[in-house]
């Protein structure tokens, strides 16, 4: 078993920043890369980014490249998510979620990440 608790979402104007935490606890071995997964109102979920238990592998949805940073401390069991210029469309639930597969290929596909946290509300103004 695998708990993700993820904090950090809040209110901020367009072209603002912030940054996304999100705690890993449990199994150690119960997992391969951590994400963070989105859903907007009346949306689909959607992962935005992705990054290996171990080594520098990462993944980013294409709208994001270039604005928001994955980055892992793994003293602390935090991955962390800054999200720089942000747009109203970035407005969404943002979830922390794990998955068993260290193969980059799969981090783009919602349904493989099987273990979630509860979400943060991240809501950008125009």
């Amino acid at each position: 078993q695998v708990q993700l608790v993820e904090s950090g979402g809040g209110l901020v104007q367009r072209g603002g920043s912030l940054t996304l935490s999100c705690v890993v606890s449990g199994s150690f071995n119960d997992y391969n890369a951590v994400g963070w997964i989105r859903q907007a109102p009346g949306k689909e979920r959607e992962a935005v980014s992705t990054i290996g238990k171990i080594g520098s592998t990462t993944f980013y949805k294409d709208s994001v490249k270039g604005r928001f940073a994955i980055s892992r401390d793994n003293t602390e069991n935090t991955v962390y998510l800054r999200m720089n210029n942000l747009a109203p469309e970035d407005t969404a639930i943002y979830y922390c979620a794990a998955a068993p597969y260290s193969d980059r290929m799969w981090w783009s596909r919602v349904q493989s990440y099987n273990y979630w946290g509860q979400g943060t509300q991240v809501t950008v103004s125009s």
